[in-house]
């Protein structure tokens, strides 16, 4: 009971923070972009919040169950790729003119057509993504509360359409840091605790298998380059991540706030990947999935599990709301916009209008259907084939065309559906990094083109 009462109180408070924050946005800009007023920990916060979802928790503890530390140092392409972007990417915002989305970058330098593909792809990517974190709300609420998944997908995602529909930006920044802290002292307490239960490091790096101790644990060292380049270039400037290089109050609020979150992911990845090695120890029977959810019932006292299960709920509804924000914000200022050319009064209404049909309608497909699920997680492979190569170089001051957007764009396209579909993905490597390639090459050679 003290647990339920303490995730009930929790999930009160973020409803709450989220309202009472949000109570004053009145045009789309503020519920985009929420003043751009922001000092860099708020920026370290809310990053780190957005991008850790199921798969950088849960996720991870599973593949390490399963295959060892060697998932770990995969991730930290992830890690990598954030310390890359403080460095070389954020810097550069400066140079534009008040943007709010990835389309406005890109049709700044591409023309109009670039922004609403660009916006397209935008709506599917965060569908897609808020989908798998819906889905993963109603198992978590199923896992550890006994709620049926339906019930605890209409909670949890209830609770993100409110608050982020009402606030924007602003609302989801103010839950972000409230989330953040409760996930950053939960998730450790799990490691901590199952350490101590094990009988010590010592005893857990004795316990488990050799191979899950290496470096490559069982991958070549070709699929691991490729699983790890993977994390660099897959979620490279989606959406959500780079709205929050726009909610700054300056530049180096925006590098410094986006160097602490990759800096901070490492060890981070690092606490999520070992509660799955600690998992393999005391309890080698069960499912890999269970890996974390088992942990937290099974090594912690009552009360630290109503704290930490309010942590792994966090995990899930902070990517949510930043994804859904991130999906209703493209599609009314990168797609509809430019095409129907609607005025700022009618677009902050269509904005919050279209923040509650995408959360209505993750609802119903995480409920009924599953495939179309799949369908829009697989979109997932390309954004980073289509716009990563065009934006990077766009926006680190390369001179570029109209015509080699397109360029680029067939040879995402081919590379990603040549090699994972006709080719099957051979020797392991993922069919992203080859769509990339191809965007790359082909986006080279249509310089030499007329416009």
């Amino acid at each position: 009971m003290l647990d339920i009462a303490i995730i009930t109180i929790y999930l009160a408070a973020v409803l709450i923070i989220g309202i009472r924050a949000g109570r004053h946005v009145k045009s789309i800009e503020e519920f985009s972009v929420a003043g751009r007023s922001f000092s860099y920990l708020v920026i370290f916060a809310t990053l780190s919040a957005s991008f850790i979802g199921g798969g950088f928790s849960m996720g991870n503890s599973e593949k390490v169950f399963l295959f060892g530390l060697v998932n770990i140092f995969a991730l930290w392409g992830f890690s990598m790729k954030e310390i890359l972007v403080a460095q070389f990417i954020a810097p550069q915002i400066k140079r534009y003119d008040a943007p709010i989305t990835v389309g406005d970058i890109m049709g700044h330098h591409y023309g109009k057509g670039a922004k609403v593909v660009t916006g397209i792809f935008s709506v599917i990517l965060c569908s897609g993504i808020l989908g798998a974190q819906v889905g993963a709300m109603g198992y978590i609420f199923n896992i550890f509360l006994g709620l049926d998944q339906m019930y605890g997908i209409i909670i949890g995602l209830g609770i993100v359409i409110a608050y982020s529909t009402i606030g924007g930006m602003r609302a989801i920044v103010y839950t972000d840091i409230l989330q953040f802290i409760v996930l950053m002292v939960g998730l450790p307490l799990v490691l901590i605790f199952g350490v101590v239960k094990a009988g010590g490091v010592g005893a857990v790096i004795q316990a488990v298998p050799v191979d899950h101790l290496t470096f490559l644990g069982p991958y070549t060292l070709l699929a691991f380059l490729s699983l790890f380049f993977t994390f660099v270039i897959g979620e490279a400037l989606v959406p959500p991540y780079v709205q929050r290089l726009f909610i700054a109050k300056d530049v180096n609020e925006v590098r410094k706030g986006t160097m602490l979150s990759g800096l901070f992911s490492i060890p981070f990845l690092f606490v999520t990947g070992s509660i799955g090695l600690v998992a393999l120890v005391l309890f080698p029977e069960i499912d890999a999935n269970l890996a974390m959810p088992t942990m937290i019932k099974e090594v912690l006292p009552i009360g630290l599990i109503g704290i930490v299960i309010a942590g792994v709920i966090s995990i899930v509804m902070s990517s949510a709301d930043s994804f859904l924000n991130g999906a209703s914000v493209a599609a009314v200022h990168d797609v509809i916009k430019p095409l129907m050319n609607t005025d700022d009064e009618k677009n902050f209404r269509l904005v919050k209008i279209i923040n509650i049909l995408v959360g209505i309608l993750a609802i119903v497909f995480a409920i009924k259907i599953k495939s179309i699920l799949d369908i829009l997680i697989y979109s997932y492979n390309f954004w980073a084939p289509i716009i990563v190569v065009p934006l990077v170089v766009a926006i680190l001051g390369g001179k570029v065309t109209k015509t080699q957007f397109y360029w680029g764009m067939t040879g995402g396209i081919i590379g990603v559906v040549g090699w994972n579909f006709v080719l099957d993905a051979p020797f392991g490597i993922d069919g992203l990094i080859i769509g990339v390639i191809g965007n790359a090459l082909l986006f080279t050679l249509g310089r030499f083109f007329p416009r």
